[in-house]
């Protein structure tokens, strides 16, 4: 959906450019292109039908006013009726009840349910600082019960064991009854999926949402799904009282399609999305940064909290001071700062969050091509001694072939990382003494110092 609205929205501004404003005529062609990228995401047609009267109605007749163009006016307003469809701003979890708070996981089976349970055990751990245990009711598949206690340890939180011989209902009896007398803020419940909705399914749900009286009841639901998310959550909702959503795979291609239908369609507010398969993949779902990603703005507040999540502050400032001097950057002090970009995800994670004609400059070929080539050169550092490491000119032909064969590529992929280096260092000394305009005359302008760069980087 993000890439087919984007697209669309911007030939709309290309082509209204000039025009004083909306009117009847040119809105029709504008609100066709916004339409047809909604259906292509699966958006279900009575949502689709609800927004675009939504738009046109706000739209008609407003005055171009400034440096805008009636195109560019229609996608501040198509932004704003995203956010509102999707639920305005972010819906807290409701934690207000006599300890443990109960959540309930609701929805069918793939959609992601048990890996976002641990998901939301760590957000509440880190993020709420609470004390979460977790249990599994899925008696139909022993593998998921294993699943859950693997994931909940990632997670740092605590499971409780059940069996597949037993009722959900004790499960549930005696979970609440632990977590009591354990004094767990929170108790995370993990129902059972089905590949297909049925009224099994459903009165097994509904009796265990009976006997735990759970404060949020989220339903979980994959975003990929399309017109399928919004039959499910059609039979979720006459089935239980949902508080909440919880939106999957988020970061698939469709980026919108599901929030769009189910929140309509259940009237319940999405307070989480999954936006990578890690354990910490989960966000606290904000629609209005969520309508600027669908259509193409990007999401620089997201991307903030990356750097600041993955980032250690302290160590950074200290490289920042050994960079300034110019003394003593070391390999050591290279290979921490690739450290530092895996923690943040990754070059192609920092590069989502960017507006998407700035990512479409990056280009996905060269980001992946750069990721390889700072894999193989950790790769080839890690290979070093730490003398190594510290005093690079020790390593000679005899050395590079035993770092090369210990990473696994030629020595001349050694020799090209020493050489980057080696600019490095040299480059650094120059800011030093303040000679950094002269290097870069020197060295042939800003082409050379791109060279400097793995492939790809340079960009």
């Amino acid at each position: 959906m993000a890439s087919s609205l984007t697209e669309r929205l911007s030939r709309l501004v290309k082509t209204m450019r000039g025009q004083a404003r909306i009117t009847e005529d040119n809105v029709q062609d504008m609100l066709r292109e916004v339409r047809m990228a909604l259906l292509e995401a699966d958006v279900a047609l009575p949502v689709v039908r609800d927004f675009i009267a939504r738009v046109k109605e706000k739209a008609l007749g407003q005055e171009v006013m400034g440096s805008l163009n009636p195109g560019q006016l229609l996608v501040s307003i198509v932004h704003k009726e995203l956010a509102t469809t999707m639920g305005e701003g972010v819906a807290d979890i409701n934690l207000a009840a006599q300890p443990p708070a109960i959540i309930l996981m609701a929805g069918l089976q793939g959609a992601g349910k048990t890996t976002t349970t641990a998901k939301l055990a760590k957000h509440l751990i880190e993020k709420r600082r609470k004390k979460v245990l977790t249990v599994s009711a899925d008696v139909y598949r022993p593998a998921a019960i294993e699943q859950l206690k693997t994931v909940t340890k990632q997670a740092g939180a605590e499971w409780f064991p059940s069996q597949p011989d037993q009722k959900p209902r004790d499960i549930a009896l005696a979970a609440v009854d632990y977590a009591k007398k354990h004094y767990f803020d929170v108790l995370l419940f993990d129902t059972a999926g089905r590949l297909a909705i049925d009224e099994a399914l459903m009165a097994e749900i509904r009796d265990l949402h009976a006997t735990l009286k759970p404060v949020e009841t989220l339903f979980v639901v994959d975003a990929m799904q399309g017109q399928d998310a919004v039959n499910t959550a059609k039979a979720f909702k006459e089935a239980l009282p949902l508080t909440g959503i919880i939106l999957t795979k988020l970061d698939g291609d469709s980026r919108g399609g599901a929030a769009l239908s189910v929140r309509q369609i259940t009237g319940a507010p999405i307070k989480f999305a999954g936006v990578s398969e890690k354990i910490d993949g989960l966000e606290v779902f904000d629609a209005d940064r969520h309508a600027g990603r669908v259509l193409g703005m990007g999401d620089i507040v997201a991307l903030v909290e990356e750097v600041q999540k993955g980032v250690d502050l302290d160590a950074a400032k200290k490289l920042a001071d050994k960079m300034r001097s110019g003394d003593n950057f070391d390999l050591t002090d290279f290979l921490s700062q690739l450290g530092q970009m895996k923690k943040m995800g990754g070059l192609s994670s920092l590069v989502d969050k960017l507006p998407t004609q700035l990512a479409a400059k990056a280009g996905q070929a060269d980001m992946a091509r750069a990721e390889r080539d700072m894999r193989r050169m950790e790769g080839i550092i890690l290979s070093m001694t730490p003398l190594e490491r510290s005093k690079p000119e020790l390593i000679k032909a005899s050395r590079k072939r035993r770092i090369a064969a210990g990473a696994g590529v030629q020595v001349q992929e050694v020799n090209r990382l020493l050489n980057q280096f080696e600019q490095m260092q040299g480059m650094m000394k120059k800011i030093k003494g303040g000679g950094l305009m002269k290097m870069i005359k020197r060295m042939g302008g800003m082409k050379a110092m791109k060279d400097m760069l793995p492939p790809g980087m340079g960009r």
